[in-house]
This record gives C-alpha cells, sequence and structure tokens, in this order.
C-alpha cells in the first residue's frame, strides 16, 4: 500500500496540460504524478524534463528509450518502473514480440547488437554503485554517436528520479502496467513487490 495516497487530477487543475503528457506516454496519468502534485511546480519541472528527454525528434528511437527505462529500472529494483516503462515502450512502437523477450535481450535475434549494448549500459548505469567503466563506454562508442549517448543516459537518470520516488512511496501499481508485469515480467522474477496491493 502507498505511503501517501493519490489525489485525484483534478484536484490540481493547473496541471492538466502537465498531466496530458503522461495520457500520451502511458494512456493515463499515473499515480506516482498524482502524488506528487501536492508540490506542482515539481510535476511541471518533471513534465519539462520528460519532454525534453522523450523528445519525438530525438535521435533516439522514442520506444527504445522506454526499454532503457525498463533496463535502468531493472537494475535500482523498482518494479513499479519496470512495469510502467513497458507500457510505454509498447505505446511507442516496440513490437509485443520484443516486448516478450525482453528477458532474453542478449540471445533474442529480435535485438540488435548495438541495442544489447545500450541495454547493458542501461544496467550498469542504474546500479548502485554505478558500474559503467571504460570497456563498457568503448562498447557502447562503437554503436552510438556522442549525441545518441547523451540521450540514451538522459533516458537512464529521468527514470532514476522515478525509481527512487516511486520505490520511496511505494507507489500503487495502475491496472494496465500490472497486468503486464503479470504476462511478461513473472516468468523473470517479477512480482510487483511493494506497488501491488
Amino acid at each position: 500500500m502507498a505511503h501517501l495516497a493519490p489525489l485525484p487530477p483534478e484536484t490540481t487543475p493547473e496541471l492538466a496540460e502537465h498531466f496530458d503528457i503522461f495520457v500520451d506516454i502511458l494512456g493515463f496519468v499515473p499515480n506516482s504524478l498524482l502524488t506528487m502534485q501536492r508540490r506542482p511546480e515539481i510535476v511541471k519541472g518533471f513534465g519539462v524534463l520528460t519532454q525534453a528527454v522523450m523528445a519525438k525528434d530525438g535521435v533516439v528511437d522514442l520506444g527504445f528509450k522506454r526499454l532503457l527505462a525498463h533496463f535502468a529500472s531493472r537494475a535500482a529494483g523498482c518494479q513499479y518502473c519496470e512495469a510502467h516503462s513497458l507500457i510505454a515502450a509498447k505505446i511507442h512502437g516496440i513490437s509485443e514480440e520484443k516486448v516478450a523477450a525482453v528477458w532474453e535481450y542478449q540471445t533474442s535475434p529480435l535485438y540488435t547488437e548495438a541495442e544489447r549494448v545500450a541495454l547493458d549500459y542501461a544496467l550498469a548505469a542504474g546500479s548502485v554503485p554505478n558500474a559503467v567503466d571504460e570497456p563498457l563506454m568503448v562498447r557502447m562508442k562503437q554503436h552510438w554517436s556522442e549525441d545518441e549517448i547523451v540521450e540514451i543516459l538522459g533516458a537512464i537518470c529521468l527514470y532514476g528520479f522515478l525509481n527512487r520516488w516511486n520505490d520511496s512511496m511505494a507507489t500503487d501499481l495502475e491496472e494496465a502496467p500490472k497486468a503486464l508485469g503479470k504476462a511478461v515480467l513473472e516468468k523473470g522474477g517479477w512480482t510487483g513487490g511493494k506497488h501491488v496491493k
């Protein structure tokens, strides 16, 4: 059960357009933001950062950035964000088959070598202590430009904030990501943890 209950979205009418950003990303307003709205400026600031990191005109595929977020969240242990990021990946163009093979990314033919390296990077960057080292950066630079690496790390760091927020708040997981977690992530040990009542 969440440590603080989410407030209804209409509690703060000035946030309607900021909530719309996340409806576009996820199909719903997440409980994390409904809790965060107690301090509206945090929601606004997070929305601006999200739009910058997940810009539709970015150099890294929008759906793939959500997979990066998934792996960073896996490293951090935030089961709320693991499920959320996969919902967003599907909405933004990652196929059902690729999402279903997320646990087998190292061997699945659905993932390219460049994607495998970037997902390894997301796991390393999302770990505490941070596990990004020189050999991993050499591998990254073989497949990704400096601009792409900055965008990749932006997606990872964006979810670093959410991982800390949602695990510290024990944010309740909504139905759609909970269903995806059960269908795809349970086979890899996902339970929903503190985020499932």
